[in-house]
Order: structure tokens, then sequence, then C-alpha cells
């Protein structure tokens, strides 16, 4: 399983606990920290650091 995979898996689970535990505005609050979280991260990058994240994704990280 990719990492890629595994995150989306435990982004649904949080988002479905969420949806069952806590009221609709929370749950809104926890999808919006699942995908905004990664897409800042990413956001905050300098251009050299985005193209060393793009090189080691194309090779596959630690092959």
């Amino acid at each position: 399983m990719s990492p890629i995979q595994k995150y989306a898996i435990g982004a649904g689970a949080a988002v479905l606990l969420s949806l069952i535990f806590l009221p609709s505005w929370v749950t809104l609050l926890v999808v919006l920290g699942v995908v905004a979280a990664p897409v800042v991260g990413y956001l905050m990058l300098d251009p050299s650091q985005r193209e060393r994240l793009k090189r080691a994704r194309k090779r596959g990280i630690g092959h």
C-alpha cells in the first residue's frame, strides 16, 4: 500500500468518526484541516524544495 493510500484511508476514517461523534460544523473543520494541512505544507516549500520533492516522488522514496 502506498503512503498516499494510507493517508487517504486515515483521512476518511477521521471524517467518518467526526460525522458520527461530533456536530456538523466540527466535522467541517476536521475535513478542512485534513485537506488544508498538506496543501499549506506544500505551498510553504521553496521552489527548489518542491523540485526535490517531485524528483523523490518519481523515483520512489527509499528505492
